[in-house]
């Protein structure tokens, strides 16, 4: 009622007003008011019409036209309609913030796509695992940026219950992708991405170490079967077959004993809480109790060197550093050809404690190298197992020389030798231990 009752009251007050003066000053007279009336009216709404289109170009609430009788109340309205409308904006602008703040930190890929699987938005680790830019590729098909027919088929099949892997190539070299789509609202879709690289190569690992475990096993009881059997069928037979069955079952029973202890201390190494620094080792007296093994092992094929550069003690596990230090010195013996050197060295270098095997033996190609700490990963399979090894002397160093805080550094030459150096944090050095009438030494070195 307010808003008509000021247009028409005038409209009203015009029309009796030219009533009025017809008696009085004739028809044309209020003809003429009635006309210049109405006509003023309608250049008042022109005016006011014209101020709304020009305020609705570029609608601000610092803008809104004053406005006059009945306009006065229309903008008002529209002013608190704009109010409203900015106040509803600014709470669903911080609302789709929350909503993409809290989609960038899941850990998981999200993608939202439309009806027409279109890229609607995806979060930075969607963009990193599908190699998607939301600036450019905002409202293109998914399908035109991920073209792997696999995940084509994917979407084009429906069949979007269970998740499948995908390999996608990115710039961190390839990555496996648990991918699942999930409808929701007007037939919108939600892609959903997890990284699973790391559990496929755990079950590459524990399928290749259940694998090479059986193989190693096989082998000689294989061989011990072969003999026994024998033997069943001839018990009386050729007392030299007899001798040499035995010997060669004693050696392969050796080997498997010799995997299944490696086995037992990496599972152990693997389970165990991370090594306390409780004992006070003696490395330059191990170092010479290695040598002595080392010259055993060798059976006189080598020349054993040990360097004792520093008479640091360090802190860490007696029976841990023996069997890393151990593993290290056999391998050298067993890869190294007759007449070879064998160095053991134990020094501060770069002012880190470090323990030191290095010989002149058959070396190992640049791409091998990062992968010999992976368990029964061997470079020569056939040589290997002739010589003893169990493939997982390497993995135990590692497992060692990481619970000491330490690392493993390997350098190596084809046909020139090798380096295997654990590298020990200076907060592992200890004084050396000895009873007060023992003079100290200086640092030594011998020969064998």
């Amino acid at each position: 009622m307010r808003l008509w009752g000021r247009p028409l009251s005038i409209v009203i007050l015009v029309c009796g007003l030219a009533l009025l003066m017809w008696p009085l000053f004739g028809r044309v007279t209020a003809l003429c008011v009635l006309s210049g009336g109405l006509l003023l009216l309608v250049l008042h709404h022109i005016y006011n019409l014209t101020l709304l289109h020009n305020w609705l170009r570029e609608p601000r609430a610092e803008s809104v036209p004053d406005g006059n009788g009945a306009w006065e109340t229309i903008f008002a309205y529209l002013l608190r309609l704009l109010k409203r409308q900015r106040a509803s904006e600014f709470s669903l602008s911080k609302a789709l913030e929350r909503f993409e703040r809290a989609g960038e930190a899941l850990p998981e890929a999200v993608v939202l796509l439309d009806d027409n699987e279109q890229i609607v938005w995806c979060n930075p680790r969607g963009e990193t695992y599908f190699g998607l830019n939301l600036k450019r590729d905002r409202g293109a098909q998914i399908t035109y940026i991920v073209r792997q027919p696999q995940f084509v088929r994917y979407l084009q099949s429906g069949e979007i219950s269970e998740p499948f892997s995908l390999h996608l190539m990115g710039e961190m070299g390839e990555r496996v992708v648990s991918i699942q789509l999930v409808p929701y609202g007007n037939s919108q879709k939600l892609l959903l991405g997890r990284d699973i690289t790391r559990w496929e190569r755990l079950e590459t690992t524990r399928r290749d170490f259940i694998a090479n475990v059986s193989h190693e096993l096989r082998t000689p009881l294989t061989v011990i079967q072969g003999f026994l059997e024998t033997i069943e069928d001839n018990p009386t037979g050729d007392p030299e077959l007899l001798e040499r069955s035995i010997k060669l079952m004693s050696e392969q029973t050796r080997r498997m004993t010799r995997l299944v202890n490696d086995l037992l201390t990496l599972s152990r190494l693997e389970t165990a809480s991370r090594t306390q620094a409780d004992d006070k080792v003696n490395v330059p007296g191990l170092l010479q109790t290695l040598q002595r093994e080392a010259q055993a092992l060798s059976a006189g094929r080598h020349t054993v060197r040990a360097e004792v550069r520093t008479q640091d003690w360090l802190l860490g596990g007696q029976d841990e550093l023996q069997s890393a230090f151990g593993n290290l010195v056999s391998n050298a013996v067993r890869y190294t050809p007759q007449g070879g050197t064998i160095e053991l060295i134990w020094e501060r270098h770069n002012g880190l404690p470090t323990f030191t095997v290095k010989d002149n033996g058959i070396g190992i190609e640049p791409h091998h190298v990062a992968r010999l700490t992976e368990r029964f990963y061997r470079v020569d399979k056939s040589r290997s197992r002739e010589t003893g090894g169990t493939g997982l002397g390497l993995a135990i160093v590692k497992h060692v020389a990481n619970r000491h805080q330490g690392r493993l550094e390997i350098h190596s030459w084809p046909r020139k030798g090798s380096s295997f150096s654990i590298v020990f944090p200076d907060t592992r050095i200890s004084e050396p231990q000895r009873p007060q009438h023992e003079p100290a030494k200086a640092a030594n070195s011998s020969d064998a």
